[in-house]
């Protein structure tokens, strides 16, 4: 009998497969820890949860349960669009963000079409274009920070979408205004270019990139009630565009993606300001207190605008396993150009003690 593999699509069997952040359970299974003794700081997760309003609104949503959702997501949509004073038409709803990475695929990639990016941006973009058989062009960074000089000048007529994690995962850094306007009236406007900001709420000052959407451009911005709302596992996220590109991104959509009880979360999640406030103070503390004991320890690092820091190790993979050992989860970062480096999110100060506390006796059996 022939490999399944010769009927699969021929670009599946070199295709990298995502490795998400280590799950707690497995790793108390293989270290023979008890899950309460580990903490993970490896998937920029919110460690506060979702607020006790978020919990009720999906209490309540699961006695309709054996019922099909609103496939189009009316109320979450009309709510997002009045708080960013936008139209329902400008937004599509996803199975987290990344599964609206995966409609731009479907509409805008394919053979011999190049999508182009930065080399350390969120990996997953690189899997979507290989998904749909397009070719990356990865540009390399300035400073671990996108170089929208450079990515203009990669694009080329094979040119399709462009995508700007802003800030980017897994380095923290933030491109500002100034350059993104500079670059936008650069690029053809026949392009789709693709705003990443999963952590834009955790900016003091975040660009205005609504403003692109706003006069027309083939702009979409990806945002996500999985890091500052706390709502990871129910998985949504949404685009905003232009209506007409929502349209085309719409086609792509299988119905019922989002579920009713992800639906109910994220319209509490919205109206909870004082959840979101209480979710970047504690970010903010605790990106404070990560980048002073790097310091501290004599570790380089890239100064943080997200819930997570960038540091330098000088083998992730080995500091990685080490930590490991002593029930921490952080993120080696072997997918990316960053093999010396591991990148930790903000947890509580609880857990960022313990993890400050596991690095240091590391760093010590290690000198």
């Amino acid at each position: 009998m022939d490999s399944i593999w010769d009927l699969a699509n021929p670009h599946l069997r070199d295709l990298a497969l995502y490795e998400p952040g280590k799950p707690i359970e497995e790793t108390a299974r293989e270290s023979g820890l008890h899950p309460d003794q580990i903490i993970k700081l490896a998937s920029n997760e919110n460690p506060l949860g979702p607020s006790p309003r978020v919990q009720t609104a999906m209490r309540d949503a699961l006695s309709g349960a054996n019922l099909y959702p609103d496939g189009g997501g009316f109320y979450l949509r009309t709510a997002l669009a009045e708080k960013l004073q936008i139209e329902p038409a400008n937004l599509i709803l996803g199975n987290g963000s990344n599964e609206i990475i995966e409609f731009i695929g479907h509409a805008f990639l394919g053979p011999k079409v190049e999508m182009v990016t930065s080399e350390n941006a969120f990996i997953a973009y690189r899997l979507v274009a290989s998904l749909f058989g397009a070719k990356t062009v990865s540009v390399p960074d300035r400073e671990y920070c996108f170089d929208l000089e450079a990515i203009a000048q990669a694009v080329t007529p094979r040119t399709r979408v462009i995508f700007i994690a802003n800030p980017n995962n897994p380095t923290g850094t933030l491109v500002r205004q100034e350059a993104l306007d500079h670059f936008m009236g650069r690029v053809p406007e026949d392009l789709v270019v693709v705003f990443d900001e999963a952590y834009h709420e955790y900016l003091e000052a975040p660009p205005d990139t609504l403003k692109f959407v706003r006069e027309g451009r083939n702009v979409i911005l990806l945002r996500t009630f999985s890091k500052i709302h706390a709502l990871a596992s129910i998985r949504l996220g949404y685009g905003i565009a232009r209506p007409e590109l929502i349209r085309v991104l719409q086609k792509t959509r299988e119905p019922f993606n989002t579920s009713g009880v992800a639906q109910a979360a994220a319209i509490a999640a919205l109206a909870d300001t004082a959840h979101q406030a209480e979710s970047k103070r504690t970010t903010d503390e605790g990106r404070r207190y990560l980048e002073t004991e790097f310091a501290a320890l004599g570790l380089p690092f890239v100064p943080s605008v997200a819930n997570f820091v960038l540091v330098k190790v000088g083998d992730g993979k080995t500091l990685f396993k080490s930590l490991l050992c002593k029930g921490v989860i952080v993120r080696a970062l072997s997918g990316y150009t960053l093999p010396e480096w591991v990148r930790i999110s903000v947890g509580t100060m609880e857990q960022n003690r313990r993890c400050i506390a596991a690095l240091r006796e590391v760093l010590s059996s290690h000198a």
